[in-house]
């Protein structure tokens, strides 16, 4: 019997029942699934970087590492292994079919498409030792340390329709490296494919990565040391026609081959769990001289993997909390309204003989029930807001570039799921029993509302003169307070997301902006080797007529930080400060990143040291300035030629198109700016769906919330409104009524949601994107929009509840009290 009438009063209340099932849907399924991201990207690429050996530490010299070095470094306590290690991008200057052994360059008929297969470019990358940082094979040939092809980025191939059996020639210094492709690949080293720090997300169209052996960049290296002596041979005006690959070979001896090699690997990958400072100690010891060392979560992939996950962190402690708790306060509203409707049926059950204990467990189990159903459908909702971001087809897809893409739920979501329906019917449980008190009749009774006294503002001259709509809205709120206090948390919860969504949005374009106009104004970026000589890399920034920076790694305070060496006259690349304002770089000190501001002061002085220098400098801050992605201290080209800075110039920044640029032993690669901006587009349309999740839900929650606590105001006011309409008042008027209080609320709960919402953001601003600096940007649209469509939702929902004011039976309402 009791669970027939399980069923009719849940119909009964139907509407009641969905929106609270809907309420612990939302909220677990936000909840869960935006914990579940964060813990896929831990566990997955954790696995990840297990399986291809992912270097704890990675250590930079510019004169290189001799086989010697490696041993050295190999047989300090604590490393487990340790490897010689090259990774370099060049661009690809061929490409050949296995099927019909053409050239792609032959196969394009019109100049754009020309040009675009000769935009790509890969990271060419060769481990000495391949225990440490490896990759493993999804197609083709295992690795073989005397193979003499590629092993190809899987998702780079099959964007650019590379297959196994292909032929590829790389561009490195003036000598082509050719091979075919004998194997598709994922690296933990690439499982973000950027080509630098300006590159944002990956873009397999135009960039990716290869591994060959050691044997075959022994071969190459041969090839460029017989290519420069064969020039220096015409140099000295030997005739051409004596001048050929055997004369060359005569004079290549293998100690000219080892130390080309020991140049080549300017980098040592190592595996140990020793701290840094340790590391560093036993290292300078060791080779008696200063090593950069840069621990893992300095290195981009797993800064920014981890990043996410952090970023992930607080996302699924923030917003999704509030649509959990959200939904929990509305439950304990819902069921006590429930509650006190049904008192009549309860004193009828015990007038029939119903036990307490029976009619409690019967009542709470409506608790139980939301609780399971929720529960469940939040459960299918989670793994689907998860799936949506962290899949191979998702939002991270387009970033990670991983194997395993199983998601997983952290361990305390677990207790949180149980805890939540227990909770829900512990809610429904003492809901009820207040209702049990007292006898059979005394539960028969209807209920009456609480008498109420004089509230404040009656107090005050001007009451009497409010219009009677105003007098009813204010006793009505003052009556039903937690009711009223829901509506306001709910409605404030709504423009907290949508301005956090929206802003962050706003925020990114802005950033973008700033990058795009004020910040970079070149065409082509041109990164040149490592140890670039200085007098023929101005040369070459010369004929290019462009702008040029010195990037390298300092201690600062024990710290590794960036030093950025710019020369920008032309005003291709601009450095900004606070107030993204473009700065005119002083020769009288340094700026420091607003990462670094608690460095120093303004006027302070600071020391640093160049890595690979036994020498300090000491320079004075003069300012600080915002950067896109380093930490980095910034200083003139002047400055640093006074204080007599030995440094290299990374790259060039020019208006020419890069088809015009031409090859040079100086140039390692090239970047289009265009191309560039496309990879931030590609982010900024994952957060396009992240808005787009986040603003669907407040509506969603708006409109549930409001429905629900809408349907029980109109419940409890039954008798009232029914009294209204037998005074005369017509149902249009009692309409405006019931959406004028919507309003009321609503307009305070856009007071402090504005606010609040901005505050929220400018917290997520600094936990999400602190790497980026980027400047707080809400447009005029962000705010309209929030506005209006938090408005729309109330006044629908009071629309919607206004209708049902037709359908009140007059007799029945005024009925109920006798």
């Amino acid at each position: 019997m009791l669970i027939r009438k399980l069923f009719r009063t849940a119909w009964s209340y139907k509407a009641q029942f969905l929106s609270m099932i809907l309420m612990i849907t939302l909220g677990m399924g936000m909840f869960l699934g935006f914990n579940m991201e964060w813990k896929t990207i831990e566990v997955d690429t954790f696995k990840f970087f297990n399986q291809t050996n992912y270097a704890d530490y990675r250590l930079y010299s510019e004169k290189g590492f001799t086989n010697e070095d490696s041993d050295k470094i190999a047989a300090i306590d604590s490393v487990k292994a340790a490897t010689r290690y090259l990774s370099v991008n060049l661009d690809i200057k061929r490409h050949k079919t296995a099927s019909n052994n053409k050239d792609d360059d032959s196969l394009s008929n019109n100049k754009t498409t020309s040009e675009k297969i000769k935009n790509k470019s890969l990271a060419l990358d060769v481990s000495e030792d391949f225990n440490v940082s490896t990759f493993i094979v999804t197609d083709g040939e295992k690795y073989n340390e005397n193979g003499d092809g590629f092993w190809l980025s899987d998702k780079f191939a099959a964007a650019n329709n590379y297959k196994l059996g292909d032929s590829l020639s790389l561009e490195f210094q003036g000598v082509e490296i050719t091979g075919e492709i004998v194997g598709l690949i994922k690296s933990g080293e690439h499982m973000i494919c950027v080509a630098d720090k300006n590159q944002m997300m990956p873009d397999y169209n135009t960039y990716g990565f290869a591994y060959i052996s050691p044997k075959k960049l022994r071969a190459v290296l041969e090839e460029k040391i017989k290519s420069d002596f064969a020039e220096e041979l015409k140099k000295s005006n030997v005739p051409e026609e004596f001048i050929d690959d055997s004369l060359t070979k005569l004079f290549v001896t293998d100690e000219m081959l080892d130390e080309a090699m020991d140049k080549a690997f300017a980098q040592v990958n190592l595996i140990s769990d020793i701290k840094k400072d340790d590391l560093e100690k036993a290292i300078n010891k060791k080779l008696n001289r200063t090593i950069m060392v840069t621990p893992k979560d300095d290195h981009v992939v797993y800064k920014e993997s981890q990043g996410e996950a952090e970023e992930g962190k607080t996302m699924g402690s923030v917003l999704p909390v509030l649509f959990l708790a959200i939904a929990i306060l509305t439950m304990v509203t819902t069921m006590h309204r429930i509650a006190t409707k049904e008192k009549t049926q309860i004193g009828t059950l015990k007038a029939l003989g119903f036990k307490n204990r029976r009619i409690l467990r019967h009542y709470t189990s409506y608790g139980l029930f939301i609780g399971l159903s929720g529960t469940g459908l939040g459960i299918a909702l989670g793994y689907g807001v998860c799936k949506l971001i962290m899949s191979e087809n998702g939002m991270m897809g387009t970033y990670f570039d991983m194997p395993d893409w199983s998601a997983v739920i952290p361990e305390f979501c677990y207790p949180i799921l149980i805890g939540t329906v227990l909770l829900l019917t512990l809610i429904s449980f003492l809901s009820v029993r207040q209702q049990l008190k007292g006898t059979a009749a005394d539960a028969l009774r209807p209920y009456s509302p609480k008498k109420m006294r004089k509230i404040f503002f009656e107090r005050f001259h001007f009451w009497d003169k409010l219009h009677f709509g105003t007098k009813w809205n204010i006793r009505d709120l003052s009556r039903h307070k937690s009711r009223s206090a829901m509506t306001l948390f709910g409605i404030i919860g709504c423009m907290v997301l949508m301005v956090g969504g929206l802003g962050m949005r706003d925020t990114m374009s802005g950033f973008l902006n700033l990058l795009d106009k004020d910040i970079s104004n070149y065409t082509t970026k041109v990164n040149l080797v490592d140890n670039a000589d200085f007098k023929k890399s101005k040369a070459l920034c010369n004929e290019l007529g462009g702008d040029w920076e010195s990037i390298s790694g300092i201690s600062l305070d024990g710290d590794t930080v960036t030093l950025d060496i710019v020369h920008n006259p032309h005003a291709l690349l601009n450095v900004i400060d606070e107030d993204n304002n473009r700065l005119k770089l002083s020769d009288e000190g340094v700026y420091l990143c607003l990462r670094l501001k608690d460095k120093a002061d303004i006027g302070d002085k600071i020391k640093f040291s160049p890595y690979g220098s036994k020498k300090t400098y000491t320079v004075k801050v003069i300012g600080y300035n915002r950067s896109v992605m380093t930490e980095s201290v910034t200083m003139s080209d002047k400055l640093a030629e006074k204080l007599g800075l030995d440094y290299s110039i990374s790259s060039i920044y020019t208006d020419k198109k890069t088809s015009r640029i031409k090859s040079s032993d100086l140039i390692s690669g090239k970047q289009n700016k265009a191309q560039l901006m496309e990879t931030f587009n590609s982010f900024v349309q994952i957060m396009d769906s992240m808005v787009i999740i986040l603003v669907a839900a407040a509506v969603i929650l708006g409109v549930v919330v409001l429905y629900n606590l809408g349907i029980m105001s109109y419940v409890e006011r039954s008798r009232e409104l029914a009294t209204l309409k037998v005074l005369g008042f017509r149902n249009r008027t009692i309409g405006k009524l019931l959406i004028s209080q919507n309003i009321w609320l609503t307009v305070i709960s856009v007071v402090i949601g504005l606010p609040a919402g901005v505050g929220v953001l400018q917290w997520l601003l600094t936990a999400l994107a602190g790497e980026y600096e980027m400047k707080l940007m809400l447009g005029a649209l962000t705010y309209s929009v929030s506005i209006l469509l938090t408005f729309g939702v109330s006044l629908l929902v009071g629309l919607m509840v206004a209708r049902k004011n037709k359908k009140i039976d007059m007799v029945e309402a005024l009925k109920g009290a006798e």
